[in-house]
């Protein structure tokens, strides 16, 4: 390439371009995305690109060489990574992809991917319908779920909008041992068995997903399939788990399965079939909350994993599977080409979701990305519109709202159902730039061409006035605006005024006009 380079970006971060890398280890958490970009001088073109791999490692390095641009994209490696394969006569290695592009801009950069991550997407329906999900785990049960304590959230979930109600972590801990050593659930080192807690459900946990079909919705659960818990015997040979130098590999009180061993996928399968056919399951939340590190055969499990997934889509085609692994630390092209929704954060703070929520779309198509969206106090709009860009997965204590405040969720879930499918055809704009983590107002829209949908966050910011570049020729509808709040055009001005903290709004711009539109898409 003969494309000019002034700076390498990657995870937030603006390096020289002789330092652009994204590596991400197998030691630890991931430090930034698997992707990268340079910025490019006047004119010249921004190149992006984007490594596709689960978990496994992988790097990109930028550089200079008699005035050209060189990239280099690798996936796991012995040197950085601790992996490698021996390759005997006649056999053949596939590398990770890698996808690449060239553009004007760093969002017409993130729309190019976003064609490109929908086009290779395994199709499924969840896509075009974006069914709102409610989550009891975050600020809510966390982990402690019974009949007793699910049965009003049912209910609550059920007014509030939701169309499917997943039962998290806990529903399996049949010793009720509360919290633990270093932070983590008395059950954690014992699951793997994946059958439900008899004290918990004392009539079962049928009781409680037929409750959850009675309310309308369709019942899920969270699962962590591939570990296995140190005091948890689920019968498999030691070559079913992922192994370094021939020896079991153990990472806070858990063992991670190998599932390119055929013993390994078999327990899933059975477990995953079990569930499906004895409790009506539609939805499973598939987790990952460890860090393995290095092993022998890791590429070729997380390849096996994701050909699992697709082999259980297959076998069950109406079930809905979200790719977890606490949070976002599996947000990649791999895992995206096969699950239909991802989660993208843990994150329980309302304040501090909207970075993370705008930012989103430069790694996840927005119909893919589900938001948690916790209604509670006067935060119910701020907390709403976070979501309403993405995918609406509600939790929290909606059985303590009041009736006006749960009306006042529901109403922001219709109006989200009554545009939801534009947000699959649609690509991102950030009109005020990508936010930083600390930005005061956020500003994220969807470009759907004839119709672009726009989300404003005011935080601490100690202004009420939030002025938004945006062509002329496009009429506002406010969809979700705060009773004090204003939205007006200003020139070729959107001026949002939210005179109180922490408040948000969403808009709807329709074009009216020929002429440029916002976004090529």
């Amino acid at each position: 390439m003969n494309t000019p380079a002034a700076a390498g970006h990657a995870g937030g971060g603006v390096l020289d371009w002789r330092e652009l890398r994204f590596d991400l280890p197998d030691d630890g958490p991931p430090r930034l995305l698997a992707i990268g970009g340079l910025a490019g001088a006047g004119e010249a073109a921004l190149p992006v690109v984007e490594i596709e791999v689960t978990s496994t490692g992988r790097s990109g390095t930028a550089g200079k060489r008699h005035g050209e641009i060189y990239l280099l994209l690798s996936g796991p490696s012995l040197r950085e990574h601790q992996w490698s394969v021996r390759l005997a006569a006649g056999e053949s290695f596939t590398t990770v992809p890698a996808a690449f592009t060239l553009a004007g801009d760093y969002e017409q950069a993130v729309a190019a991917l976003t064609r490109y991550r929908r086009a290779l997407r395994r199709p499924h329906r969840d896509n075009a319908e974006l069914s709102v999900v409610f989550n009891d785990f975050m600020n809510g049960l966390m982990g402690d779920p019974t009949t007793e304590r699910l049965r009003p959230l049912i209910a609550a979930a059920a007014e509030a909008g939701a169309e499917y109600f997943c039962i998290d972590a806990g529903w399996y801990d049949d010793e009720r041992a509360g919290p633990g050593d270093g932070g983590v659930p008395g059950w954690w080192d014992t699951v793997g068995a994946w059958e439900p807690s008899k004290s918990r459900f004392p009539d079962g946990l049928a009781e409680v997903t037929g409750a959850i079909r009675a309310a309308g919705m369709i019942p899920g659960l969270w699962l962590e399939p591939e570990v296995v818990g140190v005091r948890s015997d689920v019968g498999l040979p030691d070559e079913a788990y992922l192994r370094r130098e021939g020896v079991r590999l153990t990472e806070w009180g858990r063992h991670q399965l190998d599932l390119s061993h055929p013993a390994a996928v078999a327990h899933l399968d059975a477990a995953v079939d079990r569930l499906i056919a004895d409790f009506g399951v539609g939805y499973l939340k598939l987790d990952y909350n460890i860090d393995i590190g290095p092993a022998d055969r890791l590429l070729e499990h997380n390849r096996a994993y994701l050909a699992w997934a697709e082999r259980v889509m297959e076998r069950h085609p109406g079930l809905v599977l979200e790719a977890c692994a606490a949070g976002g630390m599996r947000l990649d092209g791999a895992t995206l080409r096969t699950f239909p929704v991802q989660s993208l954060t843990d994150q329980q703070d309302d304040l501090l979701l909207p970075a993370i929520a705008a930012a989103a779309p430069t790694a996840v198509p927005p119909e893919q990305g589900a938001v948690w969206a916790y209604p509670h106090d006067d935060l119910i709009t701020f907390g709403m519109v976070t979501a309403m860009l993405g995918r609406i997965h509600l939790s929290g204590r909606l059985d303590l709202l009041s009736p006006e405040q749960l009306a006042q969720a529901r109403r922001a879930v219709e109006i989200y159902q009554g545009y939801r499918g534009d947000l699959a055809r649609g690509v991102p704009r950030w009109p005020l730039g990508l936010p930083r983590w600390d930005a005061e107002q956020i500003a994220l829209a969807v470009d759907c061409g004839e119709v672009a949908y726009l989300a404003i966050w005011r935080r601490h910011s100690p202004s009420d006035m939030i002025d938004v570049p945006w062509p002329a020729g496009y009429d506002l509808t406010p969809l979700l605006l705060p009773e004090t709040a204003d939205a007006r055009w200003e020139a070729e001005t959107l001026r949002i005024t939210l005179p109180e903290p922490c408040s948000a709004a969403l808009l709807r711009l329709s074009k009216t006009v020929e002429g440029p539109t916002c976004r090529e898409t």
